[in-house]
Order: structure tokens, then C-alpha cells, then sequence
């Protein structure tokens, strides 16, 4: 099961990140920078499909002034063996880089080798094989993004000791940066980080006449109403927030009674700390000072012969959930990547269901120990009279998965006759999110609190009970969630956000689910296009003209 999951995630990852970089490079102008005549590598660099779209890598600053050349109308010089010697140079730098500025060149340059070895024309006789090699240069382009991501500075890192919060937070600032606050915000637990669709319900609500919405999915594993508030009153500036916020979740993180660990671990977390003295996480502020390498692209050529060939990257990738079995780096001729597993640990937590995967401690994903940075952090407690820039810690690889809006599209279908051959059944009597029921409580003062806090700010609030399967729905959590309904419809009215129940709209559709009590992406999509055709939400208009891309 564990290899499915992770196999999902590399399948859905690699479609997207194909489609999207060999688009997106085409569309970088800049001064001419030609490769030399190098020979090919004698291989090339295999690696794990886990990583998001490389769109970093090609739009840094989409602000500034490009320089730019005049270039031939069509490639002059023949696309493959310009796509060799990009490939070669990526090589070569690969052996030495040690810094996230060389890999962030490596990625550059692979980048170069894929665009002009997707340009060898549909008719060409080497245009078979070259598609092989850009499936190739696209994973050695995910493996230099990675190991850009994973060297970054450790200067003045903090961490709110939620792996997911301290991954979403960091890409919500630099989203925020690069194209200001989205229109439509998405919270909640891994049930709506894998559940809404910020693409999708962008895409719908554009077909529905409201196009241009940015939307953002800032859920966070384990997420409560006591998460969820301490994010939007405490984490965030008030700049930074949405004209709208859909909370997707549903019982589980309102029942007062449990044991609310994530928000236990956020709250005596040292960002929380440096909260309470006045300091809040923000990115550099500032583009950093270095002359970017530039290079030319292949153009479009009259006949569109290149255009017909660039086509051919959308295709829809094919195999199901087992056709990346968990692979491995291989050196394969270059010697640059060292054999080892490529997919961090993966354990299932018996945290009340059971059911939902959990990294285990991302010290074994950093390239330093967490005691060790956590040693070092508390020294760099900085007073409040300072303004600081204060990074975020990085996270372990499975936050790879996560797209460029902050969605995490899983893959695989639920099927209750394998299912449950690799963990036990937990009846909801036994389940420790349901234990000591309570409505209300600690996560019922959270909850008015964002209630109160939105309507104040005139943040209109969707609040979506998400689908669940039948396997799920048994006779105490059936109760709990006709309990939750009730007190949902009922604060609706008094309280004037909307509320939309859909806990029980597929309950035989596994095909949706990825596990008895999460979507798939095929159940988010789904939702997505719900919302966006329910006719009574009334949703804003574009804020900005700025564009995601």
C-alpha cells in the first residue's frame, strides 16, 4: 500500500511537471547563451518522479526587465545535438554542484536540454528516441530541483513542528509574492488538502463566468478549528488574506474530546514563540543580486512544425497507480547520483482511524538533525525591537507532491477488498478522533472566533462538510456526523456563513476516495465542480489582474 501511495503521487507529479515545463520554457526570453559542441553522456541520470512543477525555475522574477536578442524565426541548428550538449553541461555541473545556486544552474540547463530535444520534428526519424530522452532529461531536471530545494540555506530557520504547515506556509508567502493574496482561500485538514482543487475550481468557476479567480489551498495535515484559527488570526497578516475562504473538513476536528496534537506541537513550536514576541515569517524581501544565465530557445517555426512536436508533451500519461513501482537513483554512466531510496519512511499512525499515512520525524529528511537546528534556533531568538526576515525550515520530501496552489492530488481508489488486508478496521467506537465526544469546547471557541473574525473583516465563509464512504459511516460516527449537521445548519443561520453538507453526497462511489474517509483527486475535482455550480454562493471577482501562469 505504501508503494501505491507513493506511486500515485510520482504518476500524477510527472504528468504534470512534463506538461508544464516544456511549456513554461519555452516562454523564457533572454540573451543568447550557446552550448559547446560537447559530446553526449554516455548515460543518463535516473531519479524519482516527486517533485512540483518546475515553474520556479523559469519565472524567478516575473517583474523584472528581460534582456533580449534577435533570434532566427526557426532553430537554425539541428534540436538534437543542441539538446546533447545542454544535456552534457547539466552532467558535467552536476558533478561538482554543492550549493543551491549550482543546482538551481543544473535544473536551468536541463531545462535547455528538454526544450530543444522536445523540438526535434513529429517527422524526424530521431524523433522516437528523442521523446525517450526527454522523459530522461525531465527526471534529471525533478532530481536537480530537489537537491536545489534541499540545500537551501539554513541561515535563521524556524518551524512550527508541523511538517505540512511550515511546507504550506513558506509556498503560501513566496504565492503571495509573486502574484498577491489569492481571491478564494482553501483550509482545513489532509481531507481538504486532497479533497478541493484550487486548478479544478478555478477552471470551473472561469466556464461559469467568473474567470481569473486565483485560488489557493492552504490545508494542513491534522488541521482543527483551533489550527485553522490560530493560521488565519495569528499566522497571517492581514494583507495576506483571501476575499473568500472555503473550509473544507468535517466532525473530526471539532470534537473538543480529543486530543488536539497538532495544534498542541504548532502551539509550543518555536514559531510560535517568535509570534508571541511580535515576529512573523515572512521571504526575503528582496531579489537577490546575481546576473541569471540566459539562453535562447527554440522558436516556432512557420509551418509550425515545432509547434505540432510541442504538442505531443500534454499527452495524457498512462499506466495507473502501479506504473512507477518505488524506484531508485542509478548512476547509469555519469556516476553523479548515488543508489539509494529515493521515498522518505512511511508509517500508519493507529491515531483514531488508522487509515490516514504519516511521515515519520523529518529529521531523517534534513540535512541536518532537528536537535541540532533546534539547538541552534533557540540561540537565534531575536529581539522584537529587530525586524527580521524569518525562513521557514524545509520539509521532507513527501511535500513534493504538492502543486504549485498548494493541492495535494493523490491517485489512488479506494477498494475495500484490499484495503484492509494491510491494516485492521477501526469502528468509530474505538477511534480516538471520535473519543469523549464534545461540540463543543476549546474547538467550538475556535470556531466563532474564525466565524467572528471573517464577518468582521467581511470574509465571506463556505464552510463544506466533505464526502465520506459508507465503510466510514458506522453506527457512531453516522451519529456524530447527523450531530455535527445539526449544529452546523444551526450556527449558519445565526451566525450568517454558509454551510454546505456533502458528508453523504458519494457514499458508494470508491472510485472517488483514495481511503475510506479522503478523496482522490478524481473525488476533488468532483467537488470542485460542485462548488463551483452551486448557484447561491456568491462568488468575488478578480482582485488582481496578476496571473498564476
Amino acid at each position: 500500500m505504501i508503494r501505491r501511495y507513493i506511486a500515485s503521487i510520482s504518476t500524477s507529479i510527472l504528468k504534470r511537471t512534463c506538461a508544464a515545463t516544456a511549456l513554461l520554457a519555452l516562454t523564457l526570453g533572454c540573451s543568447s547563451t550557446k552550448p559547446p559542441n560537447t559530446a553526449a553522456p554516455s548515460g543518463s541520470i535516473e531519479s524519482a518522479v516527486l517533485a512540483q512543477s518546475p515553474t520556479s525555475l523559469l519565472a524567478r522574477n516575473p517583474n523584472k526587465s528581460k534582456k533580449s536578442v534577435r533570434v532566427p524565426s526557426c532553430p537554425q541548428n539541428d534540436g538534437f545535438t543542441e539538446a546533447v550538449n545542454f544535456a552534457t553541461q547539466a552532467s558535467n555541473l552536476a558533478q561538482s554542484a554543492n550549493s543551491k545556486q549550482d543546482w538551481d544552474k543544473v535544473a536551468a540547463l536541463w531545462v535547455q536540454a528538454v526544450a530543444w530535444m522536445q523540438a526535434v520534428p513529429a517527422g524526424s526519424p530521431r524523433r522516437a528516441f528523442a521523446e525517450k530522452k526527454v522523459i530522461e532529461y525531465m527526471r534529471n531536471l525533478v532530481y536537480s530541483q530537489q537537491q536545489a530545494s534541499a540545500t537551501r540555506s539554513q541561515a535563521s530557520t524556524v518551524s512550527f513542528s508541523s511538517d505540512l504547515l511550515n511546507e504550506q506556509l513558506e509556498l503560501y508567502l513566496s504565492y503571495v509574492a509573486t502574484v498577491g493574496p489569492p481571491d478564494v482561500l482553501i483550509v482545513g485538514s489532509s481531507r481538504a488538502l486532497q479533497g478541493v482543487d484550487p486548478k479544478q475550481l478555478k477552471q470551473s468557476l472561469a466556464q461559469r463566468g467568473r474567470p481569473g479567480l486565483k485560488v489557493f489551498n492552504f490545508s494542513v495535515n491534522g488541521a482543527t478549528a483551533q489550527v485553522v484559527d490560530f493560521q488565519l488570526r495569528r499566522l497571517l497578516k492581514p494583507e495576506h488574506l483571501p476575499q473568500m475562504i472555503v473550509w473544507a473538513d468535517g466532525v473530526r476536528g471539532f470534537n473538543s474530546g480529543r486530543d488536539d496534537r497538532t495544534f498542541n506541537s504548532i502551539v509550543d513550536s518555536e514559531g510560535s514563540q517568535l509570534l508571541a514576541a511580535g515576529i512573523r515569517p515572512e521571504l526575503p524581501s528582496d531579489e537577490p543580486k546575481e546576473i541569471p544565465l540566459c539562453y535562447r530557445f527554440p522558436q516556432p517555426c512557420a509551418n509550425n512544425t515545432f509547434r505540432k512536436a510541442l504538442a505531443s508533451v500534454d499527452r495524457p500519461f498512462r499506466g495507473g497507480q502501479e506504473a512507477h513501482p518505488t524506484l531508485k537513483f542509478l548512476s547509469s554512466g555519469t556516476g553523479i547520483l548515488p543508489v539509494a531510496d529515493t521515498h522518505p519512511t512511511i508509517k500508519f499512525l493507529s491515531s483514531g482511524t488508522g487509515i490516514l499515512p504519516v511521515a515519520e520525524n523529518a529529521a531523517r529528511y534534513e540535512l541536518k538533525p532537528i536537535a541540532a537546528n533546534a539547538a541552534t534556533q533557540k540561540a537565534q531568538l531575536i529581539p522584537v525591537s529587530r525586524r527580521t526576515t524569518v525562513a521557514i525550515r524545509q520539509l521532507n520530501q513527501l511535500a513534493d507532491s504538492i502543486d504549485s496552489n498548494g493541492f495535494m492530488a493523490i491517485s489512488g481508489t479506494y477498494n475495500p477488498n484490499t484495503y484492509y488486508r494491510e491494516r485492521a478496521y477501526v469502528s468509530g467506537q474505538y477511534d480516538r478522533d471520535y473519543e469523549n465526544f464534545n461540540l463543543g469546547g476549546k474547538q467550538a471557541t475556535a470556531f466563532n472566533s474564525v466565524v467572528a473574525f471573517t464577518k468582521a473583516r467581511k470574509i465571506p465563509l463556505i464552510f463544506v462538510n466533505l464526502p465520506l464512504t459508507n465503510d466510514y459511516l458506522d453506527g457512531t460516527r453516522l451519529w456524530a456526523e447527523q450531530q455535527f449537521r445539526q449544529r452546523m445548519q444551526q450556527l449558519s443561520r445565526q451566525k450568517g456563513f454558509a454551510f454546505r453538507d456533502l458528508s453523504q453526497r458519494w457514499p458508494g462511489r470508491n472510485d472517488y476516495f483514495f481511503d475510506p474517509s479522503h478523496l482522490n483527486r478524481f473525488g476533488a475535482i468532483a467537488v470542485s465542480r460542485l462548488l463551483a455550480a452551486d448557484s447561491s454562493i456568491i462568488w468575488p471577482r478578480p482582485k488582481s489582474s496578476r496571473s498564476e501562469g
